[in-house]
Parts: C-alpha cells; structure tokens; sequence
C-alpha cells in the first residue's frame, strides 16, 4: 500500500491533478532543493528590467516569482499543462498578474500561445525530459527570441540512484539538443544539490 501511494504521488510531480495534486504542488513549493534550484535558475539568467521572459511549466509560480521581482517593467509569461498548478501560481503571483506584469496560461511546449513581441530569454525547469521530440521544440522556441536571446535549461534528475554522473550526462543531452537546434554560446553550471542540478544556458545567434 504505501509503495503503491509512494509511486502515485510521484506521478503527480509530472501531471499533478486532483487532490493528490494540488498535495505534489504544496512539496514543490516548500521544498528547499525545489527553491534553492529555481531562484538559482533566475539567476543565471541575468534578467534585466524590461525583459519579456517566458517560463514553460512553471508549477507552483516560483521562478514566476523570481523573475517578475528583477524585470519590473518587463512582462513574464508562463505555461504548465497543469491546471492544479495554474491556480497554485496564480494565488502565488496575484499581484503581479493584476499589475498586468505576468500573464500565466494553461498550455504545452508542443501547443504554444502566440506572444505579441519577440522574447528576451526563455526558462524551463526539469522539463525537459517529458517534451516530445525536444530538438524540434528547441528549434520552435529559438525563432521566438530576439536575436542575442537567452534560454536556460535547468535539470535535477530524480531517478532512483541519480548521483552527479546522471547530472553530467542531463547536461550533455542538453546541450546536444541546443547544440542542433541552432543556439551559441552554450554553457553549463551546476549547483551542489543532491543529485546537483545543473543549468546548460545559451543564446539565439
């Protein structure tokens, strides 16, 4: 019984609904790796005050958070396919989306809204791994940035036994897959969680 909860409510952290859900959005929010990783993520991005930053799959509204507090007079948009997240980062960031400085939507990486300007930087948080055929994705995703636009891409691997050298080789992947959608300047960081977390950055030439 309790492995059979144990592997539902892992579940819910790739497509939290329900009670269990909104259980999985409540640990996202509050757990330390989670906030430390996100506000990190925010970081490395170098935002700046008026940028137009989109994040895909935002869960619980953290990183949401984050970048509205360093881009004032800039714009953030967010996507999750997760209706039980859409309301926790809703409530989360609900000035921010009455003061019309973030704009959070119900929607996937493969069914993406249309954006009235081009963007300036693009965040996505251990997500990755669940898009459908993410070089295609990536590709799709250069073509909305401005030209010198920056994407970060932040993985904690979570399977069972993950270490440091399954974090290396996320960060490979990902940078295979920047690699061949046609970004520059590729680089990666890692942050010492355990397993670490890394972040591989780029930009739109």
């Amino acid at each position: 019984m309790k492995h059979r909860i144990r592997t539902a409510l892992i579940g819910q952290f790739h497509r939290p609904h329900g009670t269990a859900g909104h259980l999985a959005g409540w640990i996202m929010a509050h757990r330390g790796s989670n906030r430390r990783r996100n506000h990190w993520s925010v970081t490395l991005l170098d935002v700046q005050p008026t940028d137009h930053i989109l994040e895909i799959g935002f869960g619980p509204g953290l990183a949401i958070a984050h970048l509205s507090r360093h881009a004032p007079h800039g714009h953030i948009h967010g996507i999750d396919h997760s209706a039980v997240m859409l309301r926790h980062a809703t409530r989360r960031n609900a000035a921010a989306i009455r003061a019309h400085r973030v704009t959070l939507q119900r929607a996937t990486v493969d069914h993406l809204p249309a954006f009235q300007q081009p963007l300036d930087a693009i965040l996505t948080v251990n997500t990755l791994g669940f898009w459908p055929h993410p070089t295609q994705r990536l590709t799709e995703l250069r073509d909305l940035l401005k030209p010198g636009g920056r994407i970060a891409i932040t993985s904690q691997p979570r399977t069972p036994g993950a270490d440091e050298h399954t974090s290396a080789q996320a960060a490979r992947d990902i940078t295979q897959h920047l690699h061949d959608a046609g970004y520059t300047h590729i680089r990666t960081h890692t942050l010492d969680l355990t397993p670490p977390a890394v972040c591989v950055l780029a930009t739109r030439p």
